[in-house]
């Protein structure tokens, strides 16, 4: 997963070259811009998969507890 954002941060990174390039500023700027850019983009899709990814274990966890309690006969209606 972590590749994945990586290769996406790099893509952005290297249209953002391309789109402040094409404004005529000097290739010093372009390139710290740019490099901001890529590491805004790639801490937070970092971030955002983390969070995706917990949410994803969490909701997995809950129906197999309750399915557990329904197995021992923890149930009032039992």
């Amino acid at each position: 997963m972590n590749k994945i954002i990586l290769q996406f941060g790099l893509l952005v990174f290297f249209l953002s070259i391309f789109f402040f390039s094409q404004e005529g500023k000097d290739i010093g700027q372009s390139l710290l811009k740019s490099f901001m850019i890529f590491a805004v983009v790639t801490a937070m899709g970092s971030i955002f998969m983390i969070v995706f990814i917990r949410s994803i274990n969490k909701s997995s966890r809950k129906p197999s507890q309750s399915l557990e309690k329904n197995l021992i006969g923890q149930n009032k209606n039992e």
